[in-house]
């Protein structure tokens, strides 16, 4: 779920920096050698044969999902392609029901995670961690997105910083993001903007991605991949 997580962080030393574009490719290099071809008719995905894309964003609604599956993009490499991976909480636990839930996600992560909270200043942390053999998951940017307006932030400049820092980054790195436009229009105007700025930040979020996926129930669903 994309809510708060681990306030333990565990300090990393980045190692291994190499420009967007060289990482990019070796995994076009990779992909050109693989056999794996997505089924037009239903956009089937098969994890195993396709190479983690340099970004990654993975949509969904409230309980979708859409973390379980992310995890699981990453996870798939532990022990082949990835060291462990890096795990970006943008909010934290605040009362015992959500320490609860975070004790129940660290255990579903595993050991091969490390955690860094972080809930303004993303790109920076984003650059100080990335490493090519250790990817990077941000669960979730609806919450940034949060910590951005409550601190009277203009989300516009801060999506651009972000997007603009993606290029530089060594290792790849996959975000999670409610998707937050198909109900009702909120009855209040704080919400009613936070809906339009979810809505913009996810536009902007997924025109720079490599690969974006839509979770519902469960099941994920390949909307775009650049390398298809």
């Amino acid at each position: 779920n994309c809510d708060r997580r681990d306030r333990d962080t565990t300090p990393l030393t980045p190692v291994g920096k190499a420009s967007r574009s060289q990482f990019r490719q070796s995994q076009e290099t990779s992909s050109a050698h693989s056999d794996w071809h997505p089924r037009a008719e239903d956009r089937a995905i098969d994890r195993n044969e396709a190479p983690l894309r340099p970004v990654t964003l993975v949509l969904g609604g409230a309980a979708s999902g859409k973390s379980v599956f992310a995890e699981s993009l990453i996870a798939d490499g532990f022990g082949t392609i990835w060291t462990g991976a890096t795990y970006f909480a943008t909010a934290a636990a605040g009362d015992d029901e959500m320490a609860v839930k975070i004790a129940r996600h660290r255990a579903r992560r595993g050991p091969h995670w490390s955690t860094v909270e972080e809930s303004l200043a993303l790109p920076t942390a984003l650059a100080e961690h990335t490493r090519t053999d250790r990817p990077i998951l941000v669960d979730c940017l609806t919450l940034w997105l949060t910590n951005l307006m409550l601190a009277d932030r203009q989300p516009a400049s801060e999506i651009d910083a972000l997007t603009g820092s993606l290029e530089s980054l060594s290792g790849p790195i996959v975000f999670v993001s409610n998707e937050v436009g198909g109900g009702i229009v909120p009855e209040n105007a704080l919400a009613r903007r936070f809906r339009n700025e979810a809505g913009h930040m996810n536009q902007r979020i997924a025109a720079a991605a490599d690969r974006v996926y839509l979770v519902t129930a469960g099941l994920p669903q390949i909307l775009k991949d650049s390398h298809a």
